[in-house]
């Protein structure tokens, strides 16, 4: 194998470990239900990531499994907004449902961070401590999550 093969190998490998990193995020926004969370914020700047809201789920967040690994939350609507309904180990036979990982003290469903300009990251922060922000999220079948948008009254 000359030395062009293997690096176009190498390349091509590459682009398929990026895309399996990005698969469920993708699969989430393309194919994904929209479903509207309760949050609130929790820090607003990393000064090594850049400017950002981290935002905490209302009704999910705090929820655990007592074990650490993926959990599953179920949802149902509840006027405007979605509401966890249970959390389990077990996958749920329908839908619509996050898929998040279970650190024994706090959900992780991968829409926990908006990436915003620095301005903006404390202006959203300000009005979501407010306390009526809504997080638009896409969910797919499978439970992937992806954070669209944070709205404000």
């Amino acid at each position: 194998m000359n030395a062009r093969t293997r690096v176009a190998l190498v390349c091509v490998l590459n682009l398929g470990l990026v895309g399996v990193a990005v698969a469920g995020q993708l699969s989430a926004r393309v194919t994904g239900e929209e479903v509207r969370l309760r949050v609130e914020p929790v820090d607003p700047i990393d000064p090594l990531r850049g400017a950002y809201v981290d935002l905490s789920y209302t009704d999910i967040s705090r929820r655990t499994t007592k074990e650490t690994g993926d959990a599953y939350v179920s949802m149902a609507r509840r006027g405007p907004v979605w509401e966890a309904t249970s959390v389990s180990t077990e996958r749920p036979a329908e839908g619509p449902f996050l898929k998040c990982h279970d650190d024994g003290w706090r959900l992780s469903c991968g829409i926990e961070s908006l990436f915003v300009p620095q301005d903006r990251a404390r202006e959203i922060e300000t009005e979501v401590s407010g306390g009526d922000a809504i997080a638009v999220v896409k969910v797919d079948s499978r439970g992937n999550a992806a954070l669209v948008s944070v709205q404000t009254r």
